[in-house]
């Protein structure tokens, strides 16, 4: 991993070199519609030689479309193929041959239409640099030494390109990437299993997708048996989510439109929701909505939160679980008829578990976020105690670190801690029992959270943290706090009369 991160750095300082003046927003689309590419040929690469070698014995026909579909693997015409396009990298014509080799990849794949890039042959596009970037791109399967393993780098290539085109773009990068360690701990606690449904109504790029079937990977061994269904209302944005998802081998039904307004699944029931919408959005009308969906209060028309808290909970299926990404506001707004909706859903017993973030972790926001983790049913099954009328509360406001100036992230030792705590708190059987933490984990009944007028900030329920006891008297502290302090006023002193006798020199007298 550590390789393959150190490869990706390599790769972005220099595609973003070779950036020029062009905005990063539009750039995106140059560079990873070229990796995507890049990606299909090889996998399309790798079965066609298959087959080549199997053709004696088999009689397969490696120009046959069928053979590929077979295999979950896009068909690439010979004019689309990367060898064909780099060879001609250095040509002026370079633009056009990928514009053409784009629309001919969708012909062939109807599940590609309309998805890729087809704007390589405008005469702002720099063709020499674009050659260049053929040529940069191609070296990532050699780089790994080929054998199939450049495919799976090509995939966090195309992951790791996105959040530094976020981070480029800044506050409008937030609309199409959540940051990875936030993904993470979503999926870390909810844990998805094999064999089940996971949904996102604002899916963006589909980042969550991507690290739910990465879980899955990871602890079960296993790849392609989740069920995953999303929407997202930018149609750029909903291009760039087939990409990835394409790119990481994910079958997944992702719709175009807006969530709110236009559902795409109706009548979709899920075990698993995972989401980052957008924070406190205040243009949607929704008396004009979907109302079914306000069984626990119609939301005001200014914020959004209460309406996607109350769509993502339409969509879970009797035991179903959500992790939402949502601004701190959230746990405690009393604006128009948000206390009453919250007060509803805590009396219903469908909040689990109240998460405070750290600030800094989004590329798009200062404001404050925090997770809410709904559950269907809290009664006990053969995995979970039974938490009726229980609340977990989590301040992680403390973990984390600066990974550059503007930008804080958690690390995995970070998301372990606060995962795990829900996971003791939770399960039957876990492996370590849950105990409150002074600071920072308290366990809450639903008097608590009465008592506290429905409010769900966590510092609200978590037992204050003593600081700890230097050995130092008070007394001692006072004389040492006096004396810097008298020090620090004579600097101060000694400053202003620098400042005046500079002026002075100068003719301006105070």
């Amino acid at each position: 991993m550590t390789d393959n991160l150190e490869l990706e750095k390599t790769l972005w300082q220099a595609a973003d070199k070779l950036r020029n003046n062009m905005d990063a927003a539009e750039y995106k689309h140059v560079v990873l519609g070229l990796i995507f590419l890049k990606y299909i040929s090889d996998a399309f690469e790798e079965l066609y030689k298959q087959l080549e070698a199997e053709k004696a014995q088999t009689g397969a026909d490696p120009e046959d479309k069928d053979e590929y579909t077979a295999e979950r693997v896009f068909y690439v015409p010979p004019s689309a193929r990367w060898k064909w396009l780099q060879g001609r990298a250095k040509l002026p014509t370079i633009g056009k041959d990928i514009d053409e080799a784009m629309d001919s990849i969708e012909k062939d794949n109807v599940s590609l239409k309309g998805v890729l890039p087809k704007d390589y042959a405008r005469p702002a596009l720099d063709k020499q640099r674009l050659g260049e970037l053929i040529d940069l791109i191609g070296s990532i399967t050699l780089s790994k030494g080929g054998n199939g393993k450049g495919k799976d780098v090509l995939g966090f290539v195309f992951e790791y390109f996105l959040g530094q085109f976020a981070d480029a773009e800044g506050k409008k990068g937030g609309q199409f990437y959540t940051p990875q360690s936030i993904v993470k701990i979503l999926v870390d606690m909810l844990a998805p299993e094999p064999e089940k449904r996971v949904y996102d109504g604002c899916c963006g790029s589909g980042g969550m997708f991507v690290q739910s079937e990465r879980f899955i990977e990871m602890h079960e061994h296993r790849k392609g048996k989740i069920s995953i269904f999303g929407q997202e209302s930018n149609p750029t944005t909903h291009k760039l989510a087939k990409m990835n998802l394409a790119i990481r081998g994910i079958d997944a039904k992702i719709e175009l439109g807006d969530t709110l307004m236009n559902d795409k699944f109706p009548e979709l029931k899920v075990d698993y929701v995972i989401a980052n919408p957008p924070f406190n959005v205040s243009d949607y009308n929704i008396n004009k909505a979907e109302t079914h969906k306000w069984k626990y209060g119609i939301p005001p028309t200014g914020n959004a939160n209460y309406a996607w808290l109350q769509h993502f909970i339409s969509k879970l299926a009797p035991y179903g679980t959500a992790g939402i990404v949502l601004a701190n506001g959230s746990m405690s707004s009393e604006i128009a008829t948000e206390g009453q909706i919250r007060k509803d859903l805590i009396e219903n017993d469908l909040v689990d578990c109240m998460v405070a973030l750290p600030s800094q972790l989004f590329y798009n926001t200062q404001i404050p976020a925090c997770l809410w983790f709904l559950a269907r049913n809290k009664t006990e099954t053969n995995k979970f105690r039974n938490r009726t009328n229980e609340f977990l509360f989590i301040d992680a406001r403390e973990l984390g670190s600066m990974i550059s100036r503007k930008q804080k992230e958690l690390s995995d030792k970070d998301i372990a801690t606060i995962s795990d705590t829900y996971h003791n708190w939770r399960e039957k059987n876990a492996e370590t029992a849950y105990n409150d933490i002074a600071g920072f984990c308290k366990s809450a009944t639903i008097e608590d959270v009465r008592k506290n007028n429905y409010i769900l900030t966590p510092g609200r329920y978590i037992d204050f943290k003593e600081a700890e006891d230097d050995g130092v008297g008070f007394d001692d502290k006072m004389k040492h706090l006096t004396k810097t302090l008298k020090e620090q006023m004579q600097k101060a002193i000694s400053l202003d009369n620098d400042i005046k006798n500079n002026l002075e020199k100068i003719g301006y007298k105070l």
